[in-house]
């Protein structure tokens, strides 16, 4: 499991999923303190948003490189 101490943003995508999904699984296991419940949910709301930025960025790279073959294409 990923350190809890660490700054989402220095995670990579599959530590920051990881740790998301232990979160998830202990929100609907229940029985957490109410506290405790909201610190996880604000957690894995963090989490989450660093999950989108980095497939935001892999479909941004994707769509790069086939604009780029794309041009290369249309160049021959």
């Amino acid at each position: 499991m990923t350190d809890h101490a660490a700054k989402p943003e220095t995670l990579s995508y599959e530590q920051a999923r990881e740790e998301l999904i232990l979160i998830v699984q202990r929100l609907e296991s229940g029985g957490a303190p109410l506290e405790e419940s909201l610190a996880l949910w604000e957690r894995g709301e963090k989490l989450a948003a660093i999950c989108q930025a980095w497939l935001d960025g892999a479909k941004a790279k994707i769509e790069s490189a086939r604009a780029r073959d794309q041009a290369t294409a249309e160049e021959t």
